[in-house]
């Protein structure tokens, strides 16, 4: 099965930079959510994690 996809995927010109592209998007974007997470402002990431628990806004269903 993985000679036919190998087979397939060797006679397309230029595939070997999609693996090096989506590796670099994967870095960027966890290098970037890391560093959102360091610069957060502490009121917000308290803001942020009492959301769940505030009932002020619940509205009867």
């Amino acid at each position: 099965m993985f000679k036919f996809i190998k087979g397939h995927l060797d006679s397309i010109i230029g595939i070997e930079i999609y693996p090096i592209i989506s590796l670099l998007i994967f870095f960027i974007f966890f290098v970037g959510l890391f560093y959102w997470v360091l610069t957060a402002k502490k009121d917000y990431i308290t803001t942020v994690s009492n959301i769940p628990l505030d009932n002020q806004n619940d509205n009867e269903i």
